[in-house]
């Protein structure tokens, strides 16, 4: 069992929305969250599949059972349940907490049936100061942050291909049915390659063998999932030579060393890209740290026609800081000139950050 940071911002939502809504990818630790906060409410799972029936033909009934209020899990499966809900919300006192793993089709239902009555919280995986364990970065960034990695003492090597198993064959279908599963996983490989780069949709999809619009289609119900997230370039006061393609980042590291075909931490220290995964890392632990207080995220990048690039802006609205992330272990003076650069051109403040 993790004390998880996003506990204390649940508890302050709670006394002043009748409904919390908690959303993040499968195996996040959602579930274990809402049992360790005793409630005191039923917990019904919508993947079962006679409760799901239910709740499908006969939501007014399906409610009826539980008249105080109830977790209701992969709430998005039942998608009707949303509007009798707002009803019971509307007439008393009663409560719900709503989760599920499909960001987009339980936003969706928020927005039509619970707008204002919901606070909406997400829970990613662990952040690094969830985690008690002390390992070194490559192994870090190898075992990635799923609970079931250090509750349940399961390797990495076989926790992830079983999780990007299931997720491809089970969530995806729930998305879209796609006939080519083993396209999908090719394609979701072929991302896997591009972590940290401006997103090319042409190049994605030429290099799988689908249409540019599949390989949008495609990424969002890979975001949808909580599998991969944009990093939104920042060009507020600047002119058009600016990037206007957003970056795509995997929401664990774990999950992308397994795509990549890593198989143990050691591999790490040569892979070409542990500059992304490491870059990768960082941006997650930020975007953790606002999702996990309850705050949207802020945070941006910044690159230029030249090349010229920012790895990480956070906004604070009224001052943005600059974050050039390297994973070498020996500084150099090369690391700091898109700092400089972007200081002259911004006026504003920069951060630089060096893991060893």
């Amino acid at each position: 069992m993790f004390q998880r940071i996003l506990e204390e911002k649940f508890w302050s939502l709670w006394k002043k929305y009748p409904v919390i809504s908690l959303t993040g990818p499968r195996q996040s630790g959602k579930t274990t969250l809402l049992r360790m906060l005793n409630l005191n409410l039923p917990y019904v799972s919508l993947e079962d599949p006679d409760d799901r029936q239910i709740a499908i033909e006969d939501p007014r009934g399906f409610l009826s059972n539980y008249p105080e209020g109830a977790i209701f899990d992969e709430v998005q499966r039942a998608p009707h349940l949303f509007s009798y809900i707002q009803t019971l919300v509307d007439e008393g006192k009663v409560k719900f907490v709503l989760s599920g793993s499909q960001n987009f089709q339980l936003m969706e239902s928020i927005s039509q049936s619970l707008a204002g009555r919901t606070a909406i919280l997400r829970l990613l995986p662990l952040s690094m100061t969830e985690i008690p364990e002390k390992l070194s970065l490559h192994s870090r960034l190898f075992s990635g942050a799923y609970p079931a990695i250090y509750d349940r003492q399961i390797p990495a090597v076989d926790f992830y291909p079983s999780y990007i198993s299931t997720y491809v064959e089970r969530d995806v279908r729930q998305i879209q049915n796609i006939e080519n599963l083993h396209l999908f996983h090719r394609f979701l490989q072929l991302c896997a390659g591009r972590i940290g780069q401006p997103l090319n949709y042409a190049s994605l999809a030429n290099d799988t063998g689908i249409s540019p619009n599949s390989a949008k289609q495609w990424l969002s119900i890979l975001e949808a999932g909580y599998i991969i997230h944009f990093l939104q370039p920042y060009y507020k006061n600047f002119n058009k030579r600016i990037t206007k393609s957003p970056k795509l980042y995997f929401y664990d590291t774990g999950v992308l060393s397994s795509l990549l075909g890593i198989e143990s931490p050691e591999q790490l220290s040569s892979h070409y890209l542990i500059g992304n995964i490491f870059e990768n890392f960082v941006v997650n632990e930020f975007l953790k740290f606002r999702a996990h207080r309850g705050m949207r995220s802020n945070l941006y990048f910044w690159q230029d026609k030249q090349k010229k690039e920012v790895d990480l802006l956070v906004d604070f609205s009224d001052k943005i800081h600059a974050v050039g992330i390297k994973a070498g272990a020996t500084k150099s003076s090369s690391y700091f000139s898109n700092l400089k650069f972007w200081q002259k051109v911004s006026d504003t403040g920069a951060e630089y950050v060096h893991v060893v």
